[in-house]
């Protein structure tokens, strides 16, 4: 539980063992990295604790090129030793009564010495073997382990990402893409959203995601371009999702009209006119001059038609490169029973 002087802890847990805790959410994680550290990527669910801020963790690893070890825990010490109190405080208040996990880069000197301060103040304190790295190593591996993937596809407002969420409310395992990227995946994607997340953070998003699910299970997924805005679905998962059977999800063209104006019609006109000549070169330049003029006349139904006919082109260029692959269509305009949809949509995904 407690350190001995060199701070060597031994109520250390394996990453398989961190995750089991992690999933449950029975559990305080503390990350103790620096802000800017947590920023780029961070274990789904943990809280920044830093040991050190930015500019003290630059001025300890300066302290540790040019005067060594031994220099670089005494500056250390000296920064953030009379914050020992605030941090425990802190601590206190965020597990409100839980255990505590805590990790830094590799599950060293940071966290060990965070770990002592804890375990001092009388917190359950644990520490991630191997620290954040440690963690991103398995994550990544969990990429290559996962094979059985179900693709949902089809145009644009046929409704596929209600389709996934349903299959999820029916105990079906999924992989949200675009939740993760925080994104919708077209030019329009990120209107009214926060920022997205770095590379790195959404492939810890996805990752921790496919550790909840059994290696014998389908996961149901979204098609979607290998850019979700400035997020790159990992090539491990792209790649499968190109050779995986597709549920293809269609919907008449004038309900597709109708949810796309829902969604995104009541956003500021500016806005869509931006996003709109944003895809003037694909659209190309004609076209997209009138698609601009439609929603400058207010003009709405016109313009999503003409937006749908540009879309629509792109995705059956892109169901062309499927032709081989096992399909199965589901209109969604004629579901009347949920159940039997359900049953036909497990079928095809235990299919072999």
């Amino acid at each position: 539980m407690a350190t001995d002087a060199n701070f060597t802890v031994n109520n250390k847990i394996d990453i398989n063992t961190f995750l089991e805790l992690a999933h449950k959410a029975s559990s305080c994680i503390l990350d103790v990295r620096s802000p800017g550290e947590y920023a780029q990527g961070h274990v789904p669910g943990a809280i920044n604790l830093p040991l050190l801020n930015n500019e003290e963790r630059h001025h300890v690893g300066l302290t540790y090129k040019i005067q060594g070890q031994d220099a670089a825990i005494k500056k250390g010490f000296d920064l953030v030793g009379s914050q020992f109190a605030a941090k425990l405080s802190e601590a206190q208040r965020l597990a409100n009564g839980r255990p505590v996990i805590v990790y830094c880069w590799r599950g060293g000197m940071r966290s060990q010495i965070m770990q002592w301060v804890l375990s001092l103040g009388g917190l359950d304190t644990k520490l991630i073997d191997g620290g954040y790295k440690g963690f991103r190593r398995f994550l990544l591996e969990q990429f290559s382990q996962r094979t059985r993937y179900v693709v949902l596809d089809g145009p644009t407002g046929t409704g596929k990402t209600d389709l996934l969420f349903f299959l999820k409310k029916n105990g079906e395992h999924i992989l949200d893409l675009e939740g993760a990227a925080n994104h919708k995946g077209s030019a329009f994607g990120g209107i009214n959203k926060s920022a997205q997340p770095t590379q790195e953070h959404f492939e810890n998003l996805l990752g921790f995601e496919l550790s909840k699910i059994p290696n014998d299970r389908s996961v149901w997924i979204e098609n979607e371009s290998r850019l979700i805005g400035t997020c790159r679905v990992p090539d491990l998962i792209f790649n499968r999702m190109q050779n995986a059977p597709i549920v293809e999800v269609t919907r008449p063209i004038e309900q597709r009209v109708a949810r796309i104006l829902e969604e995104y019609g009541k956003f500021p006109k500016d806005i869509l006119i931006e996003k709109t000549k944003s895809v003037s070169r694909r659209m190309g330049p004609e076209v997209n001059k009138v698609a601009v003029e439609l929603l400058q006349e207010n003009n709405m139904t016109a313009w999503v038609e003409m937006l749908l006919a540009y879309y629509d082109k792109s995705y059956h260029h892109s169901l062309q490169k499927h032709a081989d692959t096992r399909k199965m269509s589901v209109e969604y305009a004629e579901i009347t029973d949920e159940n039997k949809l359900l049953q036909q949509l497990l079928t095809f995904a235990e299919y072999e």
